[in-house]
């Protein structure tokens, strides 16, 4: 086993597939297949699962995982260290609902990151796809939220992919609206507040069952309802139209402009946020400092972090 061997196991992992590593690499796709082999035999293990629609990790691939990269990792100071080597881009991968503090946080990683190069990712994506990327190690880092209604069925689905939900903070409902909505003044909407205007929610694709909803109260009637797939297109709606959404109630005025505002929703509901990470797999460098400003995020807008006794249920 070599270092350049499990070098290339990253990067399949990074890309989602051994054609586009192989481009990435600058080597044959038949070599890099042969090369993942090889390494395969060797330890006994298949890391990768093989099927008409590509490859995925294996469970014992995740855990591989783990070790390679922090072998890697660990290889690469003693490197720069001793050898004056120039450091490797720094990764990092991370998927979340559409949430501004998500983004906030991201902003402030690679505002402190003193490295010369670096290669991150931040998806905004449906709940269902962020689970099979921590699941396939695509992302290090998913952030979604349970309730009491979505709980059952998503802790079943991260138990089965021997993903870990881990809290980090409990969110009342509020409605974001424009700052020109005729109720943007109002200090507590009631649900039936909201009866006339359009209702607005991130599609979902394929896996649209209500418990993979981005917004609670997903099982009401509603008498207009659009659905969006970016956030961005939700709040030129939210203005154009006099729509809403529900969501946490946090929202960053410098990255989302001051025309949208939150108005607290009366509902016994609440929001636990939080991220998922593989059980088998130990977070890199970056995504760990990742967590760190996520939570010095959340604290800033005075929500307490919980700890993983906190969890509902």
């Amino acid at each position: 086993m070599t270092l350049q061997q499990l070098r290339y196991i990253l990067a399949i992992v990074s890309c989602g597939s051994i054609s586009e590593a192989a481009k990435q690499l600058f080597i044959s796709q038949p070599s890099l297949s042969s090369a993942v082999k090889e390494i395969e035999q060797e330890i006994g293990v298949d890391i990768f699962v093989r099927s008409s629609k590509g490859i995925v990790l294996s469970n014992e691939g995740a855990e591989f995982l783990s070790y390679a990269r922090q072998v890697v990792e660990q290889a690469e100071l003693l490197e720069q260290r001793y050898m004056n080597k120039k450091p490797s881009k720094k990764l990092c991968a991370i998927s979340t609902q559409h949430y501004a503090f998500a983004v906030q946080a991201f902003v402030r990683l690679l505002k402190d990151l003193n490295e010369e190069e670096y290669e991150c990712t931040l998806r905004e994506t449906r709940t269902h796809e962020i689970i099979e990327d921590v699941r396939n190690m695509r992302s290090e880092i998913g952030i979604l939220y349970l309730n009491d209604f979505n709980r059952k069925v998503i802790e079943k689905m991260l138990k089965e992919s021997e993903l870990e939900f881990h809290p980090l903070f409990t969110a009342e409902p509020h409605v974001f609206v424009s700052s020109t909505h005729p109720l943007a003044a109002k200090e507590m909407l009631e649900i039936e507040d909201l009866d006339e205007f359009p209702c607005l929610s991130f599609e979902q694709g394929e896996y649209n069952s209500f418990y993979f909803s981005e917004e609670i109260l997903s099982t009401r009637s509603y008498k207009k309802k659009i659905m969006v797939s970016d956030r961005a297109t939700l709040f030129n709606l939210l203005v154009g139209l006099n729509g809403y959404t529900i969501s946490s109630g946090v929202i960053n005025a410098d990255l989302n402009g001051g025309h949208i505002q939150s108005v607290r929703l009366r509902t016994e509901a609440n929001m636990q946020i939080g991220y998922i990470t593989h059980r088998k797999a130990r977070l890199s460098l970056l995504a760990a400092e990742y967590v760190r400003n996520l939570k010095d995020v959340i604290t800033d807008y005075g929500y307490p972090i919980l700890s993983q006794e906190d969890e509902l249920g």
